[in-house]
Order: structure tokens, then sequence, then C-alpha cells
């Protein structure tokens, strides 16, 4: 078969044959997905490193761009790798022939202020039935900046009146909806992704000052979320039952159906990515939906609202309401037209909900929960890669991430290298204002999460972990924070070492940036005590050994396994996530995702 271009010259024959190998595994996405894969990173050498001045490829649909922004990898879940540091002057960016909805270039860096300007405007109340309105008993809750500790704004609060009236509306647009040709439905989903796209420095703004969350890379958020949208736009068609003439005098045939009136209750550290991973396959299986923010990151899902109310979805399809669980959540999950919820959370709100569901009307209950993620690194690993990686794991989002990598075995022959290393890399992160464009570091979510992790942080001292890194509330420019009245809810990187196995840092889920390295000898050793957790939702191994890898790919109990890679990796808009044991029940993402929002119905046709 013929290439189209000499995939042996330099570093456009590398990125061009990168870019026809994305082609050929990612055919069946919709051109708007398939522009973002456009730069692999080989596991073991990366490219050639991009000229000062280069010159556009020109392809039948699609250009190669070189500007200012370091490539995503598929393989990073849409995130920005460690290991692309080297391109951090450069961004590559498809711009199809064919559409006009490409990413919009980040802020200019160059110019003397640095901090990412406020949107003109911010919308702060309910979505129902296609208007914005506020709660029926007109309270309010205070979004306070964790940064500053200053308020941002008076959010609409939900409550059980506010729920009846968002499924009123839902169950109202269901049938229209469910009945909607599903080219129809796609189209919908596909604009919103590309309004995603167009606002990614508004999303950005407002998860900031919402929960710190640093802007610096937030533009991956959103093009996860875009992708997972389009995604499930692409998969409606793919939705559909079996046949079978086994029995005789009969066609026996199976259909997927929605569910009808949905809900949905997403977390306060990654509401963009949460919000797409319930919305997609929900409203491509035909369902309508309820979705409840966290009252800690409100303003992402309201902008979300906007751009709905922009893309033409029917007036009743999506509804979004503020508030918090006890009032607003619980009324969700215990709704009688409510027939399907998704929740991702702490393991014991998904008990509660799970609790509520079933006393109820026993609906449908998907459950996206915590984890207590190990990595284990071996003495034949690539050390650097492993420290890279690990390092970002557990740094990202300040650690308020679920698969952050929070106990981390390492070889006794490498573990002196593997420590040094990383405790180097870990300190010197950039703590600062998220809303700045160099900080690398942001605060926890809020002075709740603050206290939280302080107190796991004197357990870690008490119960006989040896601190090397950190250990204690820090101010916003990086300085040690003395006394309760320090503005901000900053943590300083952490790590201990020599920690005893029933410590409870290694035992319970911190969500912060605290990590305990221990040392082992054995294979089956260190793959019990990576198992001796209640936790499975992700699981990491660096080793070069084939059969070792697949030992532990089997062994570890863990919805997602990274081999040679560690969380984000393994996150991909196509495969299925979810955790083992307490982490979750059932599936967000991919075809499984899809079937998890539809149910499935026999049709027996006798005949004559």
């Amino acid at each position: 078969m013929a290439l189209p271009f000499d995939a042996s010259r330099g570093w456009v024959g590398w990125y061009a044959w990168a870019w026809y190998v994305d082609q050929l595994r990612l055919r069946a996405y919709p051109a708007s997905t398939r522009r973002i894969g456009l730069a692999r990173l080989h596991a073991s050498a990366a490219p050639p490193p991009l000229p000062a001045c280069t010159h556009p490829l020109r392809f039948s649909t699609s250009t190669l761009v070189a500007i200012d922004r370091p490539p995503r990898l598929p393989n990073t879940g849409g995130l920005i790798h460690p290991r692309l540091e080297q391109f951090s002057s450069y961004k590559l960016q498809a711009i199809s022939s064919n559409h006009q909805d490409s990413m919009p270039p980040s802020a200019d860096t160059s110019s003397a202020s640095n901090i990412l300007a406020a949107p003109k405007r911010i919308e702060t109340r309910l979505y129902i039935n296609g208007e914005f309105r506020d709660a029926v008993s007109g309270k309010t809750f205070t979004l306070v900046n964790p940064a500053t500790d200053e308020p941002v704004a008076q959010i609409a609060e939900a409550d059980k009146e506010d729920v009846d009236a968002a499924v009123d509306a839902a169950e109202a647009a269901y049938p229209a909806w469910r009945d909607m040709d599903g080219h129809a439905r796609a189209a919908c989903l596909r604009k919103l992704a590309a309004l995603i796209r167009e606002n990614v420095d508004a999303f950005a703004y407002l998860e900031a000052v919402s929960m710190g969350r640093p802007v610096y890379n937030y533009d991956n958020d959103c093009e996860f979320a875009a992708a997972s949208i389009e995604y499930m736009a692409g998969a409606i068609h793919h939705l559909h039952g079996e046949t079978s003439l086994q029995s005789d005098g009969y066609l026996n045939l199976t259909l997927r159906q929605p569910f009808g009136v949905c809900a949905a209750i997403i977390p306060w550290n990654v509401p963009m990515i949460m919000f797409a991973w319930k919305l997609g396959p929900c409203l491509a299986a035909g369902n309508t939906l309820v979705l409840k923010s966290s009252e800690k990151a409100p303003l992402t899902s309201i902008k979300m609202a906007e751009l709905i109310h922009q893309a033409g979805f029917p007036p009743g399809v999506i509804n979004i309401i503020g508030g918090f669980g006890p009032t607003a959540g619980a009324a969700m999950a215990k709704h009688m037209k409510v027939r399907k919820i998704a929740f991702t959370g702490s393991a014991r709100t998904g008990k509660l909900i799970q609790e509520m569901a079933s006393q109820s009307n026993l609906k449908n209950v998907t459950l996206e929960l915590g984890g207590k993620s190990p990595c284990v690194v071996f003495d034949d690993a690539d050390i650097d890669a492993a420290v890279a990686g690990s390092q970002f794991s557990i740094q990202w989002n300040s650690g308020q991430i679920c698969i952050a990598n929070s106990r981390i075995y390492v070889h006794e022959k490498i573990a002196e290298e593997f420590t040094q290393k990383f405790v180097k890399s870990f300190g010197s992160v950039k703590i600062g204002n998220p809303l700045d464009k160099d900080t690398r570091h942001g605060p926890q979510a809020d002075k709740l999460q603050l206290a939280n992790i302080k107190r796991f942080l004197e357990k870690g001292k008490a119960e006989g972990g040896e601190l090397l890194l950190g250990g204690a509330q820090v101010t916003m420019d990086g300085t040690e924070a003395s006394g309760d009245e320090a503005k901000g809810c900053f943590v300083h990187p952490t790590v201990f070492s020599n920690v005893p196995e029933s410590a409870t840092i290694v035992k319970e889920e911190i969500f912060g940036p605290v990590l305990a390295i221990n040392t082992f000898t054995s294979e089956d050793e260190v793959l019990a005590r990576c198992n001796d957790t209640e936790y499975g939702l992700y699981a990491a191994v660096y080793t070069k050994s084939l059969d070792r890898a697949i030992k532990f790919a089997k062994g570890m109990e863990a919805g997602t396994v990274g081999v040679n890679c560690t969380s984000p990796s393994g996150l991909f808009v196509d495969m299925p996530f979810g955790g083992f044991k307490q982490s979750g029940v059932g599936r967000e993402c991919g075809m499984d995702s899809l079937h998890h929002w539809s149910e499935v119905k026999t049709v027996a046709i006798k005949l004559s």
C-alpha cells in the first residue's frame, strides 16, 4: 500500500506517520475528534526535536501546524505528559479543512500579566426546562475561592422542589428525545463538543476560582470532555441488540432501549470530564437527564448549561442544578420518577446513594468511587520515566484525583536513587495562584478538604513514617503557613517513606498531594501488598520484563492497570473505566458506558 508521504524523513515523516496510524486506528471517530490524535510518543524514544521554523504538511483533510503548546497524547487520557516538557514552546494543532471548531490558541503568556482574565459575566442560577431560574426557595450559598478565601459568587441552592421541577421537565421531554432520529441527537452532541472547545479560557477561569485547579493545562480537560461527547455521538448507531434463529418457529431479538429520566451527581475535582462522561452516554442512549454539580465547583456546570442552550438541545432534555448532597442529592436518589442514577465521589456517599435508590424504586445505579492506587517500580525499570510519571500522577490537580498513585513500592535495589529523584522533582513544582499560567500546584478545594489532609499528615508523622518532604500547610508563595489564620488552602507536596502497611496514610484515600514510598524484594510480596486494600480503581507497574508485566496486569485487583505508565494514562474515550471492590459499580467511557445507560428487552416473534 502506497503511503501519501515519506515516513523516513525526520520529524516531518515521524509526525506524518503518527497521523496516518491514528487515521487507521480511529477512523470510526468523527473527523473533529480524529484531528486531535496527531502525535504519539514512542515508549522508548522521543521524535526528533521540532525545528525553529516549520512548514505545514498538506493532507487531504487536515493540516499539521506547529504553534505554542505541548502535544497531547492519547495514552495520557488527553493530558500533557511530563516527558513532553522538551516541547514546552510548541503546540500541535490539526486544523480541519471541513470544520470550523478548532481549539482556540492558549492565552498569550508573553504579556505583562500572566493571570487569566475573568469572563465578562458568570451565570449562577439553576437550568431547568431550557431556562435559567432561581431556586424555588430563593436560597443561595456562597462559593469561596480556595486560593484567597474570598467569596466568588452566590449560587442558587436547589432543594426538593427544584429537583421535582427538573424531573418533571425531563419526563416531559423524554418521549420526543427518545424517538428523535439518531443523527439529530448526534448533531446536538457534536455541536456541544465544538462549543466546549471555543470556551476553554472561560472554563479554566471558573474552575480555578471554584476549587483551585491551575489553568496552565485546563484545555486538556476541555478537550477530553469534548472528545468523550463526540465519541458518544458517533456511538449512537452502534447501540443495538442481537438476533437469534436458534429456537424453532421463532425469530428472537433484543432491543437496547433508554431508561427514561436519569440523574447524575458529579464531583468537584474534575467536573468538566465527569459532566461529559455522564451526559454523553445518557443522551446518546435516548434518556433525559437531571444533573447536580458539586457545591464546591458549580460554575463550570452552569457554563455548560449555557452551551447546551446554545447548541439547540430541546428544553427539558438536560437540566442542571446546584446544591448539597443531603437535600438535592438525596431527593434525586429517592425520586420515584428517576429510573437510573450515576454518581462519582466517595465510597461513603456512594453507599448512601445505593441505599436510597434501593429503598425508593430500585433504580439502576452506576458508581465511580475512591481509590488507593499502588505503583510498583522494579529494578529493571526506566527510573526516570517512573519518577516523571508517578510524580505527575500525585501532583496533578494537587493530588485531588481518585486514580493518583498515592502508594509507591520500589525495589530495594533502586530505592535510594528513585526516592532522591522523586523528592527533588516533587519538591520543585511551582506553588501559586491557580489563575497564574506558570503555577503547577494549586490549593486544595476548600477548608474542609485542607483540614482533612492536615489530619492525615499528623497521622503519617505519628504512625511511624519517615517524612522526606513537605508535611505542612503553606501560603500561596510556598512558604510554611503560620497559625490558623493563614489565607488559602495550600498543602506542600508531601512524601513519607518506610511507612508501616497498617498506617492510615497507606490504607485510606487522602485525596491530596501526599504519598508513601516503601520498598520490596519479591514479586509475590509486593503484589499482595498492592491488593491489601478495599479499593481497586487503578494500579501501575514499571518493568522491562514482559512476563512480569502480564503477571501484574492480571494480578492487580483494579479496574485499570498501567504498564510502564501510570495515571492519568489509561483514560481513553473508547475504553471502559471503573473500579473493583469498593471503588465502584459499572463502567464509564466506551461502549460499556453506553450499555450501562440502556436496558435490554427480548422480543420473541412467532413465525407462521
